[in-house]
């Protein structure tokens, strides 16, 4: 009698395990990032936006540092940097940058860029109208590419928001890349 409801038990579990997985990935990591994305938690931006500015136009009473940083994750080997550290910009103006990347390797490689703001406030208020965040960047082996962003923060954000970061960290994608087709690098 125990050994079939232990046997019961590790039919139950071999079901409701894997459902449970199921679950968080399919419908929890998309409600969270849909959650995040509406509500600007977690410093988590927008896609590509057809942003223009209000009629009032270029705010020049107020001037916000923004803030650059590049990181790499885990195993990703190409050296990443913003040209510029930080801009002082006014709400309501185009603004452009860029970051540099290289790929030091022997092999053509495929990122992804994922961006972040801190203040998670500030999030809404940031607008990308250009960047290489929007879709994967392949180099060649040893290439070196400059990658633009173009952004505008709206008239609308926080009087007390002085300054922003927008931080990206780039991820090596290659071997998902390649599974997709073929891979065109610069």
């Amino acid at each position: 009698m125990a050994r079939s409801s232990v046997g019961r038990t590790t039919i139950r579990l071999l079901i409701v395990v894997p459902l449970m997985f199921a679950f968080v990935f399919v419908i929890m990591v998309p409600l969270y990032n849909t959650f995040c994305e509406a509500l600007g938690l977690n410093g988590k931006t927008r896609g590509q936006v057809d942003y223009q500015s209000v009629a009032a136009g270029v705010d020049e009473s107020r001037t916000i540092k923004v803030q650059f940083v590049a990181t790499n994750a885990k195993d990703m080997t190409w050296h990443f940097r913003p040209v510029e550290r930080s801009l002082q910009v006014h709400p309501g103006a185009v603004n452009t940058t860029q970051f540099v990347v290289r790929n030091p390797t022997d092999q053509d490689m495929v990122s992804q860029s994922v961006p972040s703001i801190v203040p998670s406030r500030a999030a809404a208020h940031f607008h990308k109208t250009e960047c290489f965040c929007f879709e994967q960047q392949s180099l060649v082996a040893g290439g070196e590419a400059d990658m633009p962003l173009q952004f505008i923060v709206d008239q609308d954000l926080p009087p007390d928001i002085k300054t922003i970061t927008l931080s990206y960290t780039l991820f090596d994608v290659t071997d998902m890349a390649r599974q997709a087709g073929p891979v065109a690098a610069r």
